[in-house]
């Protein structure tokens, strides 16, 4: 393999990496082998990875040759190296879940749903991936197994708990990966590595075979370099599952046909109050340079149909009422229901978690029930009030993170002034979403030498199909991308 090969696979998407398998320029087995040979030669420094499963990712990459050679379907994803987030499981290897303790269960007997969707497209798996202890956490420094560094920039975060999976991919290890997403753990990666970061519908994506953290939040999806990627993963992964019982049995809607549909006649707004405060003012011209593309797209009539005038790039602004609150009750249900999953491993074997998680479980053990229910109440209230929201408008723009990535170890940060912990507040714009199971897709925006930073693009239950016509269109005007390093 060349020089301009081996650069091509390390920036190339899914979509064109299969390609170039399906029509013979190159074999799965030639990707397969570089993508291994690019993690052997830079893993050691940024720690994305726990496992690396070469030896069944070569024999699956001579299968898909074979079948090519057959003239066989090797299906769309033909050859693609793939990686996940180590609490999915992989049959024959033990699910991690980020901890210590797992390492003493059995190996997982069959894969994942989601992961075996994948294989069955034709991807290729090659690994597993690191994160936060059971998924507690938005910065991906784990004692046991240590801190998954950012590519671009190694003496910072990759953010969490999904972070292995944001920097595989923005390290150009593979094209795509699978992560999961509680409070925001696809998007604030994806925001901090300047990769692209989907969180679906709650309940679209099945998680059967998945390592849960909070049950009434958990969800499941894909990182990736383009959009095009993102809509074709949430293609093949869409589908009724009987082994998740919160899975949808909606029919799939198919997302890839319809990017190239634009915009016209949607209507689009930026979130203010909450969302506009408790920011670095980067992160908010990150979402005003977002808003202004897209305003010089649309019908510039579309702003009359809201109820408030233009203010930020152009675009109109919605009031999300009491997000602190939902942020707040967010917290209390993730603390119960994490608490109680492990509580007999708090009482047995607590000196085998990582500190910091260990010790917000046994806060969630202590929270009282009322509580708890109090928390769920509210939580009806806040989704019918953004039911309402959705009613005058379709698609709606924020910042994914306060800030670029923090450094490796800082405990606390400053913004507007005020000194606040990194840990919980890298979710500040995420959590509010994700507790009421909103679509969410996190998009890079372009800062030449500055750190990545993510946008937000919302939409109401089950409009993945919208939120990725919108950021098609930006990905088209080169104001989004994600470029591996």
């Amino acid at each position: 393999m060349n020089a301009d090969e081996r650069k091509f696979l390390a920036q190339a998407d899914a979509v064109a990496t299969a390609s170039a398998v399906k029509s013979g320029k190159i074999t799965a087995t030639a990707v397969v082998t570089a993508a291994l040979e690019r993690i052997a030669d830079r893993d050691n420094v940024l720690n994305c990875f726990t496992a690396i499963t070469a030896s069944s990712a070569l024999a699956a990459a001579e299968n898909i040759d074979n079948s090519i050679a057959n003239n066989q379907n090797p299906g769309p994803l033909a050859g693609v190296p793939f990686a996940v987030k180590n609490l999915f499981d992989i049959g024959g290897i033990t699910t991690l879940a980020g901890s210590k303790i797992n390492a003493d269960n059995p190996p997982a007997t069959q894969d994942a749903a989601v992961v075996a969707r994948l294989k069955q497209a034709g991807a290729v798996l090659v690994g597993t991936l690191n994160m936060d202890e059971y998924a507690y956490g938005f910065v991906t420094e784990n004692s046991h197994y240590g801190p998954t560094r950012n590519p671009r920039d190694t003496a910072r975060i990759a953010g969490g708990s999904s972070g292995g999976s944001a920097a595989a991919v923005a390290a150009g290890f593979v094209p795509i990966t699978l992560g999961s997403d509680t409070n925001g753990s696809i998007r604030v990666p994806a925001a901090l590595c300047g990769v692209f970061g989907f969180k679906p519908t709650y309940g679209r994506l099945s998680r059967a075979g998945a390592y849960l953290f909070s049950g009434s939040l958990d969800c499941v999806g894909p990182f990736g370099r383009s959009i095009r990627d993102m809509a074709l993963l949430y293609d093949i992964l869409q589908g009724p599952d009987s082994r998740d019982p919160v899975c949808t049995q909606r029919p799939p809607e198919l997302c890839s046909s319809q990017l190239n549909q634009g915009i016209e006649g949607l209507r689009i707004a930026v979130a203010d109050g909450y969302f506009a405060t408790g920011a670095e003012p980067e992160a908010m011209d990150a979402v005003e340079r977002v808003a202004k593309a897209l305003t010089n797209v649309l019908d510039c009539g579309q702003t009359e149909k809201t109820t408030n005038p233009p203010k930020i790039g152009g675009l109109a602004t919605v009031s999300i009422p009491e997000s602190d609150r939902a942020r707040a009750a967010a917290f209390i249900i993730t603390a119960c229901e994490g608490g109680n999953l492990h509580l007999d491993n708090l009482r047995s074997r607590p000196q085998d978690f990582d500190p910091a998680t260990r010790d917000r479980f046994l806060a969630g053990t202590l929270i009282p029930a009322t509580w708890y229910l109090q928390a769920q109440r509210f939580r009806q209230w806040y989704r019918d009030r953004i039911r309402e929201i959705f009613q005058h408008t379709d698609i709606i723009l924020a910042p994914a993170t306060p800030i670029a990535a923090p450094e490796i170890g800082v405990e606390k940060m400053v913004i507007a002034g005020q000194e606040i912990l990194v840990r919980p507040n890298l979710g500040l714009f995420t959590q509010p979403l994700s507790f009421i199971g909103l679509p969410v897709l996190c998009v890079p925006v372009q800062r030449p030498g500055a750190l990545p930073l993510g946008v937000q693009i919302i939409g109401a239950p089950y409009s993945e199909a919208v939120i990725l016509r919108v950021a098609a269109v930006l990905e088209s005007q080169g104001i989004i991308s994600a470029e591996s390093i």
